[in-house]
């Protein structure tokens, strides 16, 4: 039986390589678009890797043309906040001319169903919490913005042409896959948990940016999901799809309802790693919502979906457990393996 061909755009990146797992795990095959900015190459185990741009049009058709693709999992992106402040063309260029060109493709390659990798960062600083998928987006960066973007330009896509789109709006992405096999690795890294486990491993100093916040302790609360959560919730966006076949566009919100503060987090890592953190505490960043933590009950109620591995204490283990068994040998092998 031939296993069904998905597109994933991004599947050499964090998130998107997880996701290809559990897609190949699942009885498909993942055929992975990226251009290795940055993702890496050994991230991609499950299935084929196209290296490429996606405003290049013509790479993306002969890639559609090779392959029988029923559904696009679109993760590629630029998504540093703070760069993109500094450089918004840049994030304007890659994330929104990027997507069109994907989303043309797709269109001529007649595939039904598109799954979006999208943000909390799209609703900016909301006025109340939790997040409901009907809060109010005003995007306060143009990481956030680009996304927004790309997510209207679906929206009115699918009512123009015949496929269905799903727009996830992630909350914080954190963790590793249970084996150890695949994990967080950016460069430069900006999250709060490899930024700790760093610390606790004697390889940094972590910086606390505020401790002044509205919040029980003072600094930052954020809805930490892990990684397996969100690649089963695309699997699960897929499937959803076809059963629904007249739904042409929806969003879902990705979290687990519960805020952790940055304090907690810390405190979570040094128990879990039997290791100080050592930290300094800094002044806020501009733009840092105090609180920022979804309710997810509407992918729960039509998708069936769970964030059954997000219990922070397993968060940090698997975190660890990737940190240790790839980057102590980090020295020796010139990188993760």
């Amino acid at each position: 039986m031939n296993r069904p061909e998905i597109l994933v755009t991004g599947g050499a990146g964090y998130i998107g390589s997880h996701t290809c797992k559990w897609l190949a795990a699942r009885g498909y095959t993942p055929v992975t678009v990226d251009n290795l900015v940055y993702g890496h190459e050994w991230a991609v185990k499950w299935g084929p890797l196209h290296r490429g741009e996606l405003s290049d049009l013509e790479f993306l058709r002969g890639v559609f043309r090779q392959y029988d693709i029923r559904a696009v999992l679109h993760f590629a992106a630029y998504a540093y906040v703070g760069e993109s402040v500094k450089d918004p063309l840049k994030y304007y260029t890659n994330n929104v001319t990027g997507s069109l060109s994907l989303m043309a493709a797709a269109v001529e390659a007649k595939v039904p169903r598109f799954v979006f990798s999208s943000t909390c960062a799209t609703y900016g600083e909301p006025a109340a919490m939790p997040i409901h998928e009907t809060t109010p987006q005003n995007p306060v960066n143009p990481y956030g913005a680009s996304k927004l973007m790309i997510e209207r330009a679906l929206r009115d896509l699918s009512q123009a042409a015949p496929m269905q789109v799903v727009a996830l709006r992630y909350f914080n992405a954190c963790g590793a896959d249970a084996e150890g096999e695949i994990g967080e690795h950016h460069d430069p890294e900006t999250h709060l948990i490899p930024l700790a486990l760093e610390a606790a491993h004697g390889r940094r100093e972590l910086t606390v940016f505020g401790t002044d916040y509205p919040t029980p302790d003072g600094t930052c609360v954020r809805d930490y999901i892990h990684v397996s959560d969100l690649a089963e919730a695309h699997v699960l966006a897929m499937a959803w799809m076809e059963k629904n076949p007249g739904v042409k566009f929806e969003a879902f919100n990705l979290g687990t309802g519960q805020g952790a503060s940055v304090r907690r987090i810390i405190e979570t890592v040094a128990r879990v790693t039997g290791r100080d953190v050592p930290v300094k505490m800094g002044a806020r960043r501009a733009g840092d919502p105090p609180e920022l933590v979804a309710t997810a009950a509407k992918a729960r109620e039509l998708m069936g979906w769970e964030p059954r591995h997000s219990d922070l204490e397993n968060i940090v283990r698997s975190a660890d457990l990737w940190y240790r068994k790839h980057f102590g040998a980090e020295a020796a092998t010139g990188g993760p393996r």
